[in-house]
């Protein structure tokens, strides 16, 4: 278990590596592969698929109500593309207004909490994992967007390192048992260490980046456990089988889908002119 998990890590790793160092279409064309997969994970997981994964019968079958869905993320990813970035918020719009008529006009064929579910999907991998993207294409991208990896991949390794070697408070025992204090908070200090080397290899400003991977640390816990919660809460243990030894892909970029929102906005406060210094 443990080597098919590190060989698809250092594969998955290798991936990210490509991906975001081509940038432009290659890097959307991947996002938009997560995003898709992602939702269809959590989809599946709340019984939106009509098959239920938590009771292990199989992936069901595309309703109408999850086409919507689609083609809303399909528009925002298309939007992130052509469009400037405020015009992302009109595709968010879209994408509620189109669920609310397919909610409309087949009712009662679907229930408005199903019609939440598809809309929070949609919002709850697009629009996070959209940063990715944003961060990447900025001046000076190529940069900033290794500080995502940093405060998500980065930081979920130096947790796990510190929890086994000091954790002894737990940090939420009802919903993640094994998760400790001490392990988040080598998480927060490791990914401002290696936010400090990476500043200093590159030679940017040590302070800031210590800033943003700390800041990214700390709230890619919250995504980390509402990953987790919405598991528990349906019962299952892996959102997915894509990734070989981790799960599903919302197993692996839980925590990204909140550390790339915040590393993409600190990145706007913190860099002048969306640049690096």
């Amino acid at each position: 278990m443990f080597k098919t998990r590190l060989i698809s890590g250092i594969v998955l790793v290798a991936l990210a590596v490509g991906t975001v160092l081509l940038g432009g279409p290659v890097l959307l064309i991947t996002v938009a592969f997560l995003t898709f997969v992602g939702m269809w994970e959590l989809y599946s997981a709340v019984g939106l698929t009509g098959a239920a994964l938590a009771e292990k019968k199989g992936i069901g079958k595309m309703n109408l109500l999850l086409g919507a869905a689609y083609v809303g993320a399909l528009s925002y990813e298309l939007t992130l593309f052509f469009l400037p970035e405020r015009y992302l918020l009109v595709s968010v719009i879209f994408t509620m207004l189109l669920l609310l008529a397919v909610y409309v006009f087949t009712y009662p064929k679907f229930h408005a909490d199903q019609v939440m579910d598809a809309f929070f999907g949609m919002a709850y991998l697009a629009l996070p994992l959209g940063c990715l993207y944003l961060v990447r294409m900025r001046p000076g991208g190529l940069v900033i967007v290794v500080l995502i990896f940093i405060s998500s991949w980065g930081s979920d390794t130096f947790a796990y390192c510190a929890g086994v070697l000091f954790g002894k408070h737990k940090m939420s025992p009802k919903l993640s048992p094994k998760k400790s204090v001490e392990g988040a908070i080598g998480g927060i200090v490791g990914a401002a260490g290696l936010a400090a080397l990476y500043a200093f290899l590159m030679k940017q400003p040590i302070p800031v980046y210590m800033v943003l991977c700390a800041a990214g640390a700390l709230i890619s816990m919250v995504g980390d456990l509402a990953a987790s919660g919405i598991k528990r809460d349906r019962g299952i243990k892996d959102y997915g089988f894509l990734i070989p030894g981790h799960g599903g892909i919302l197993d692996r970029f839980d925590s990204m889908l909140f550390t790339a929102p915040v590393i993409y906005f600190l990145s706007i406060v913190f860099l002048p002119a969306g640049g690096v210094l």
